[in-house]
């Protein structure tokens, strides 16, 4: 098999297996483990910047990190890759929602207990109501972004990332040294 017949199977699995993810988002699958580690980590990160932006941490950094890597193989020139990374996004987008929906119930555990975040975050600014409507919002956000990057993994799975490129970005500094 060569290297685009693999990337085609790789996306083809990546597309059965969101799809399973985009119908159940309940379910455990198999990110969801790192998802949350990141999830409470952003906690720690965000604490520093008050109560609400604390409790917001952990939604922000389980989306950020994987933009981050998108961003990351994007810059390498790797788009299929960063296609791969975007389909991060659309899993963690589907775990929020699920989160944010079970706001009024509280029914899903708490790492640690304390407080629901979703409920803390819709409750501060009276939106605790529309709990379920935020939740679809970002399921539909993640189908959205579950689309785009099936479609642009098909469309760049025969790439070849330009070696002088990658070279050449590992060795520039990620910024310019001071003057």
């Amino acid at each position: 098999m060569t290297r685009t017949h693999l990337r085609l199977a790789f996306t083809a699995i990546l597309a059965a297996y969101g799809l399973a993810c985009l119908l159940h988002p309940e379910r455990g699958w198999l990110l969801s483990g790192v998802d949350l580690a990141v999830h409470e980590t952003g906690h720690l990160v965000f604490a520093p910047f008050g109560e609400l932006t604390g409790f917001l941490g952990g939604t922000l950094l389980q989306l950020i990190m994987p933009l981050v890597f998108v961003g990351y193989f994007v810059r390498r020139a790797d788009r299929y890759a960063a296609s791969v990374a975007l389909w991060w996004v659309a899993q963690n987008l589907w775990n929020v929602g699920v989160y944010a929906a079970d706001a009024r119930a509280e029914e899903l555990p708490l790492v640690g207990g304390g407080e629901h975040d979703w409920a803390y975050l819709l409750g501060s600014i009276g939106w605790l109501r529309h709990d379920a409507a935020v939740g679809r919002a970002f399921h539909f956000a993640g189908a959205l972004v579950y689309l785009a990057a099936i479609c642009w993994g098909l469309a760049t799975a025969a790439d070849r990332a330009d070696p002088s490129r990658l070279t050449t970005d590992l060795a520039e500094p990620p910024f310019p040294p001071p003057a």
